[in-house]
C-alpha cells in the first residue's frame, strides 16, 4: 500500500507540476459546456424581411407591421417590385422576402383570394422550413381574425417558393461546413502537434544552427500540411459533386482560391498555438478548444449565428471557419462571385494577416530563446 500510495502522489505531483495542461484539462469541460449550451440553438430569431408593396393599401401595412412586431421577424426594407429582391438574397442581405400580388386589400373586401407570395432563403434548410412555417402561421392568424364577424370568409393564398435550395437536402448545408472542419483539422491541428512534437524532442534546436532563418523552419514544416489541405478540398469536393450531387453554381476558381486562403489561415493558427505551448499534448488539446470547437459551434456550420444569444453573436466574427462557410455557400449554392463576397474576403485575408504575423513572431521569439 505504501508503494501505491507513493505512485500516487508521485502522478498527482506530475499533473499538478504541468500547470498549462492541468489548467487546459480543467477549462475544457467548461468550454464544452458554455459553447454547447449557448450555441446550440434551434429557434428561429432574427428573420431579415424585404416586402415587395407595389400599391401599399390597409391590408398590407397592417400584415407587415404583423411581421414585424413579432420577435421572429425584421423588415428591413420595403421595394416597389420583385426585381430588387434577387441581389438582395445573393449577398445575404435578407431571408426572407413578403410579396404582395396586386389588390390586395380590395380583394379581401371582396371576399375574394388575397395573393401574397414567400420566398425564402433555403441554404440552411432547417432554418428555412422554420422560416417558412412562422411566416405561415403569421398569415394564418391575421386571416382568421379578418374573418370574425364577417358572412364570407377572408382568404388570403400564400404561396412559397425556395430559393438556392429548393428541395431541402441537408447535405447541401453541411458539405461547406465541412470543408471547413476538414482543413482546421489537417491544416491547423496536424501542424500545431507537428511543430510541438519538434520542440518537445528538441529536434528544432539542431535546424537552429542550420543557415535556415526561423521563418524558414515554419514554412518548410508546415509547407506539406498546405499540399494536403489542397488535396482534402478536392478530395471533398468531389465526393460533394459524384457522391452527393450537391449542385455548384459558382467559380471554381474562386472556391479554390479561397481554400487556399483558409488552408494559409488554418496553418498559421496551428504554429500559434504550437507557440504559446510546451507540448504536442497541450498543443492537441489547446487547438481542439481554441480552432475545433469554434468551428464546429459558432462558425454557422451546423446552427444559425442569428439564434444565437446577442453578446455570443459577435465572438462569432473571429472564428475564420465563419466567413469561409458564407464564401463556400455562397459560391456553391447561390452561385455568386466577388462582387458579393468581397467583405467576407476582405476579412477573412486580414485575419489570416493578423494571425499570421503574430504566430511567425512568437515562434521566432521561441526559437531563438531556445
Amino acid at each position: 500500500m505504501n508503494a501505491l500510495r507513493g505512485f500516487i502522489l508521485k502522478e498527482a505531483h506530475h499533473i499538478l507540476r504541468d500547470r498549462q495542461t492541468l489548467t487546459i484539462l480543467l477549462l475544457l469541460p467548461l468550454a464544452q459546456v458554455l459553447l454547447f449550451g449557448f450555441a446550440l440553438r434551434t429557434d428561429v430569431q432574427n428573420v431579415r424581411v424585404a416586402v415587395v408593396d407595389a400599391a401599399p393599401d390597409y391590408a398590407t401595412r397592417e400584415l407587415r407591421g404583423r411581421f414585424d412586431g413579432t420577435t421572429v421577424f425584421e423588415v428591413v426594407t420595403t421595394v416597389p417590385t420583385s426585381a430588387a429582391l434577387p441581389p438582395l438574397f445573393e449577398r445575404g442581405a435578407i431571408d426572407q422576402a413578403l410579396v404582395f400580388g396586386p389588390r390586395f386589400a380590395e380583394r379581401l373586401a371582396n371576399g375574394d383570394a388575397a395573393e401574397l407570395l414567400v420566398v425564402t432563403d433555403a441554404t440552411d434548410p432547417n432554418t428555412g422550413s422554420a422560416m417558412q412555417a412562422y411566416a405561415t402561421g403569421v398569415v394564418q392568424e391575421y386571416e382568421r381574425e379578418l374573418s370574425l364577424g364577417r358572412a364570407t370568409g377572408t382568404r388570403i393564398l400564400p404561396q412559397v417558393r425556395m430559393r438556392f435550395n429548393p428541395t431541402l437536402e441537408s447535405v447541401n448545408l453541411f458539405i461547406p461546413g465541412l470543408i471547413a472542419l476538414v482543413l482546421t483539422l489537417v491544416s491547423a491541428l496536424m501542424s500545431a502537434i507537428s511543430l510541438s512534437r519538434e520542440k518537445e524532442r528538441g529536434t528544432l534546436e539542431v535546424l537552429l544552427v542550420s543557415p535556415l532563418r526561423p521563418w524558414q523552419i515554419i514554412v518548410g514544416k508546415v509547407l506539406p500540411y498546405l499540399v494536403l489541405g489542397v488535396i482534402n478540398v478536392v478530395t471533398v469536393l468531389l465526393a460533394a459533386w459524384l457522391v452527393f450531387d450537391v449542385p455548384f453554381r459558382g467559380s471554381t476558381a474562386l472556391l479554390f482560391a479561397e481554400c487556399l486562403l483558409f488552408i494559409v489561415t488554418s496553418l498559421a493558427l496551428g504554429v500559434l498555438v504550437a507557440a504559446v505551448t510546451s507540448s504536442q499534448r497541450t498543443a492537441m488539446v489547446g487547438s481542439l478548444i481554441a480552432l475545433l470547437l469554434p468551428t464546429t459551434l459558432l462558425s454557422g456550420m451546423i446552427f444559425p449565428i442569428a439564434s444565437m444569444p446577442a453578446w455570443l453573436q459577435p465572438v462569432s466574427n473571429i472564428v475564420p471557419g465563419k466567413w469561409f462557410i458564407l464564401i463556400a455557400r455562397g459560391i456553391m449554392l447561390k452561385g455568386v462571385g466577388l462582387e458579393h463576397l468581397w467583405r467576407e474576403t476582405l476579412v477573412l485575408a486580414a485575419i489570416t494577416t493578423l494571425v499570421l504575423v503574430i504566430a511567425v513572431r512568437r515562434f521566432d521569439i521561441r526559437l531563438e530563446s531556445s
